[in-house]
């Protein structure tokens, strides 16, 4: 397995693209690419259906597959705010790829078997297949999507994200082999010898103990330990420091742990999701996602130092189950929200400049999401304000943070 990445920041399309092309010739030599992933900022969007061409006439038969991105990101380099084209390729011997375009239509229902999720995106069911899923945000309920398919393929890994840089629906591109969508998932299948990694860092810190929930409706939290959220949340306000009072006015969180069995919840267990609505008579909050009584949840903060720490913390545990010279043969995907970057690090590269200098000289691509797709504990969500790592290789062993 080899892999290779490439960024350009070219007035046009056709030169990012050969800039890109070029590079990634050099590194491959003789290897032929079975896959190829583009990444396209908003800044070429009316050449969006070029890219095609461009991928079928330069790199043959490999597989397209890609999207539009408010920022993209090419051999650990972020670009935000200007043109820039991101391509990878990737030559992958003894592994299956098997696209898929799925428009919102066609989702079964909740109560449909495991078979029906697996007919959606041509794998059986038992098959061992990890996926990549590209969403646009417009047309589909990409969380409606994950839980079938976790339903379905219970032991793969699902990574991803949103597309962005449109700011409508049919303003984004997504793409698979030959064609450009404007809706709908499009994905990729892999099977055989390859494992993905993941580190789904979301960039909060606890603050408080943990609680259970001792009554809730859908995704109202009403009591935790059999107190009123409101009242837990003033005593913990005494307890912080000026600054972190000042970061639970407007960056608190929730986090809940979502495996049930799990008593001593640590760094990368907890899913992190919004407080969405306060009601000050009765001390209860709205969060953003559905409760259930005896889950364990403690409050979090967020800002960009502890977002670093996360990150740091997150790619230390990874890391520390490879062996001393990294993961081997590998390539890296990275979909991280639009809300990171020099948005919140006030610098451009943050993440991926950690990233290579804690795992190494990975190749690196990725691009900023309107929602990045990842696993927290053994089921795959839709996160927001996150970086989530797919780390590609042969198989060896597993290991998710």
């Amino acid at each position: 397995m080899k892999w290779s990445s490439s960024i350009s920041e070219e007035a046009t399309l056709a030169g990012a693209f050969d800039e890109c092309a070029r590079k990634i010739e050099g590194e491959l030599g003789e290897l032929p690419p079975h896959m190829v992933v583009a990444f396209v900022s908003p800044h070429y969007a009316p050449e969006y259906e070029a890219v095609t061409a461009l991928v079928a006439e330069r790199f043959g038969d490999a597989l397209l597959v890609g999207c539009s991105g408010g920022g993209v990101i090419g051999a650990a380099t972020e670009v935000e705010n200007r043109p820039g084209f991101a391509l990878t390729a990737a030559h992958l011997p003894g592994v299956r790829l098997t696209p898929f375009h799925i428009q919102y239509e066609a989702l079964p229902d909740g109560d449909a078997p495991p078979h029906e999720w697996g007919a959606l995106v041509g794998m059986p069911i038992g098959s061992e297949s990890h996926f990549l899923i590209l969403a646009d945000p417009y047309s589909m309920r990409g969380e409606q999507l994950l839980m079938g398919l976790d339903y379905a393929f219970p032991h793969s890994v699902k990574i991803g994200g949103l597309a962005s840089g449109a700011h409508h629906e049919g303003g984004n591109a997504l793409y698979l082999g030959n064609e450009t969508h404007k809706s709908g998932v499009v994905g990729l299948a892999f099977e055989g010898d390859v494992q993905i990694d993941t580190v789904v860092a979301q960039g909060c810190r606890p603050i408080g103990d943990f609680m259970h929930i001792t009554s809730c409706r859908r995704n109202i939290l009403l009591e935790v330990d059999g107190r009123t959220p409101f009242e837990i949340l003033k005593e913990i306000f005494l307890t912080l420091n000026e600054r972190d009072r000042g970061l639970a006015q407007h960056s608190l969180f929730l986090g809940v742990v979502m495996d049930e069995l799990n008593d001593n919840p640590q760094l990368g267990d907890f899913l992190i999701r919004n407080i969405v609505g306060v009601d000050a008579q009765h001390g209860a909050l709205a969060v953003g996602e559905l409760l259930k009584e005896g889950q364990t949840v403690q409050f979090h903060l967020r800002d960009a130092e502890t977002s670093s720490q996360d990150l740091s913390a997150l790619l230390e545990q990874y890391m520390s189950g490879q062996p001393d010279d990294g993961p081997q043969g590998a390539g890296a995907l990275l979909f991280q929200c639009l809300g990171r970057g020099s948005y919140l690090y006030g610098k451009p590269d943050h993440d991926t400049d950690m990233f290579s200098e804690m795992v190494g000289p990975v190749p690196l691509t990725g691009f900023f999401c309107n929602g990045e797709i990842g696993q927290v504990g053994e089921s795959t969500f839709l996160h927001g304000y996150t970086s989530s790592f797919g780390i590609f290789r042969p198989k060896h062993h597993r290991q998710s943070v």
